[in-house]
């Protein structure tokens, strides 16, 4: 009986959310789309970076690859997950509705052209294709990744990152950047896909530190440091993002910003810039902090708290939604994603080391 507790309690909570979805419906569904892209990151960007050790090599990527591998099981289920998000897209993208106008519902923001660029883009047939078209090409690139004879293909691993480089660029584009349409930021693609890989090297630090016997501390200070890479580089892109648009400050592009700065979303700013970018900015440059391994533990555990309020900056103040709704429905969808990736992993991983990664942080 024990056995089938945790599909009784998934059971439950599915019921629950669909509840919850007629009662508050944009609320669930961006609490929906914030969970399923923090664990989608995880899982794409710790493959990711079991590519960039097949062009780079290295100690560091031999005891991390395996348990990434056997995470990116996960991803064709993840692709299954996203299908609430197409029934609902009317209920969470405000473009969906005015669809019927054609490129009428832009002219008054943008010049003609892009007025008609922008609404073939945001087409709700062409947004389900494109949708289908990256996972299908996140679930074969994770699929021919685990394949014997491209495990350790250099040529197909620089081919995968150029591709999910893209891919995911254009996902980020489409899921996230459209909620509020008229916006656009050249480098806001770039920027979601670097957090993605680095929410995946953390994902990999905090498994590597729990491995027994532990390894070496050089594989801790190297792991370290492509954390500090990555800390250095997402820094890097948000603050260049901003420092044009708020320099230009042209009314479409600082429009996302502005609910950024009100209802509390800016202080949450303030804590990105400590515990994204300074905090472990200044832990990482020294050795010895790299070193220990209950440090750089705590450390990757706490860059993927921060990369899940990243993902709530990101997603949450683009939706005219209460901060009494995200409240309960935010919690409600993290417990169900936690029950359900934790079904998935006790019936298909194959690796002990995944599955207790995965059960933690998926």
């Amino acid at each position: 009986m024990n056995r089938y507790l945790p599909l009784l309690a998934l059971a439950a909570l599915v019921a629950i959310c669909i509840a919850a979805w007629s009662v508050a419906p944009r609320a669930l569904l961006g609490a929906y789309l914030a969970t399923w892209w923090f664990c989608c990151g995880l899982v794409m960007g710790g493959l990711a970076n079991v590519w960039v050790h097949n062009l780079t090599g290295g100690r560091w990527g031999e005891v991390i690859r395996e348990p990434l591998l056997e995470l990116s099981r996960l991803v064709w289920i993840l692709a299954l997950l996203f299908l609430p998000m197409l029934i609902g897209m009317h209920d969470l993208y405000s473009w969906v509705s005015r669809a019927s106008t054609g490129a009428q519902r832009w002219t008054d923001e943008l010049p003609a052209h892009s007025a008609w660029f922008k609404s073939l883009w945001l087409t709700p047939w062409f947004f389900v294709v494109r949708s289908v078209f990256y996972l299908v090409v996140w679930t074969l690139l994770a699929s021919l990744s685990r394949s014997p004879s491209l495990r350790r293909s250099a040529r197909f691993s620089a081919a995968a990152l150029i591709v999910y480089g893209l891919t995911v660029s254009l996902a980020a584009v489409d899921w996230v950047m459209s909620l509020m349409p008229i916006w656009y930021s050249s480098v806001f693609g770039m920027l979601v896909g670097l957090s993605q890989a680095l929410a995946g090297m953390a994902l990999a630090a905090v498994i590597a530190t729990r491995m027994r016997p532990l390894p070496p501390p050089i594989i801790f200070r190297d792991l370290g440091n492509l954390l500090l890479m990555y800390v250095m580089t997402w820094a890097y892109l948000a603050f260049t993002q901003f420092l044009i648009i708020w320099a230009e400050n042209l009314p479409h592009e600082i429009a996302w910003y502005i609910p950024r700065m009100e209802h509390g979303w800016l202080y949450v700013a303030w804590l990105l810039a400590v515990f994204h970018f300074l905090a472990p900015l200044l832990i990482l440059l020294f050795r010895n902090a790299k070193e220990a391994p209950a440090l750089l533990g705590a450390l990757a555990v706490g860059l993927l708290a921060a990369h899940q309020l990243d993902v709530w900056w990101t997603i949450f103040p683009s939706l005219p939604v209460d901060w009494l709704q995200w409240l309960w429905t935010v919690p409600l969808v993290i417990i169900a994603f936690f029950v359900a990736g934790y079904v998935a992993i006790r019936k298909g991983s194959g690796s002990a080391t995944a599955t207790a990664a995965g059960a933690d942080y998926v």
